[in-house]
């Protein structure tokens, strides 16, 4: 067995027991169905609908429905939790209104992406091995638990509170977030899809104040879904506030920045233009030096 793989072997249980404490914390004070918390519930279904997917995934060596697939696990989770939780109230109703408004775009946006690129390299070393290909699913399944983890406790847990600040102020940082998102998105599509532009960086509009201001648009959005979970949490629900740390740590540690910084260094490093568009352009946040 490959090293690679040996690695990946170890990491499945310890993906899985992770899984398993944030749905141990988020049940606390939650709905029951039959006897066990629906919070738990909806967990087991994020990483199930993942597992279900990776089997014609792995079986036709392909990665086109997998970010599509996240999103219809946000869209199917949230639907399962609004619709058994006890008494959905207000709060309970925006909160889902708002994931799945942002599960719909930005799942049909990535399909569209990937469908006219016609694969993802990042999973072309992935896909042959059983256990690193399963491993990658079951991270998108963990990803998925942790991001919505303020949004499913507030909508499954048993206190209720009528809107109040925290919800104003929610909604309106993730209007904030949503539309950076939504809009840095559509002005690189638009970019991409100019053929003067074929081999060139995009460095106009919002690109001009953030090297990735639709990464920055989604760390808001998240945060303004805390907001608003955020008087109803208690006890060991107060685990679920991960969920916009999580998206910062995954985006500008992990899968996001790191990535596409170094792909972008491999093509333009060393360009004039480039070079000087990094030294004046933040990596994140605009204002702050890069």
């Amino acid at each position: 067995m490959k090293t690679t793989d040996r690695n990946a072997l170890i990491a499945f249980p310890i993906l899985i027991l992770v899984g398993f404490l944030i749905a141990l914390a988020g049940s606390q004070g939650g709905v029951l169905i039959f006897g066990v918390p629906l919070f738990a519930l909806s967990v087991g279904l994020a990483f199930l609908i993942q597992w279900l997917a990776f089997i014609p995934a792995y079986l036709l060596q392909t990665e086109k429905f997998f970010d599509l697939t996240g999103s219809i696990t946000y869209i199917s989770v949230i639907s399962i939790a609004i619709t058994f939780s006890a008494g959905a109230d207000a709060r309970s109703l925006l909160l889902s209104a708002l994931v799945v408004i942002w599960a719909i775009r930005l799942g049909s946006f990535l399909f569209g992406r990937i469908k006219k690129a016609g694969k993802d390299d990042r999973f072309d070393e992935l896909k042959p091995s059983f256990i690193r290909f399963l491993n990658v699913w079951t991270i998108q399944g963990l990803w998925v638990t942790f991001t919505m983890a303020a949004a499913l406790v507030a909508i499954t847990t048993t206190t209720r509170k009528e809107l109040d600040v925290f919800a104003i102020v929610g909604f309106l940082i993730w209007i904030f977030g949503f539309a950076i998102e939504v809009m840095a998105d559509s002005q690189k599509s638009r970019f991409s899809a100019n053929p003067e532009n074929k081999g060139k960086f995009i460095q106009t509009g919002l690109w001009s104040r953030s090297r990735h201001p639709n990464y920055l648009g989604e760390i808001i959005l998240w945060i303004g879904i805390a907001v608003i979970a955020f008087p109803v949490l208690q006890g060991w629900q107060w685990v679920a506030l991960i969920s916009p740390v999580f998206v910062t740590l995954l985006l500008t540690r992990v899968s996001g920045v790191p990535l596409l910084e170094n792909k972008a260094d491999k093509k333009w490093g060393g360009q004039e233009d480039y070079e000087s568009y990094k030294k004046r352009t933040p990596v994140l946040i605009p204002g702050l030096r890069s």
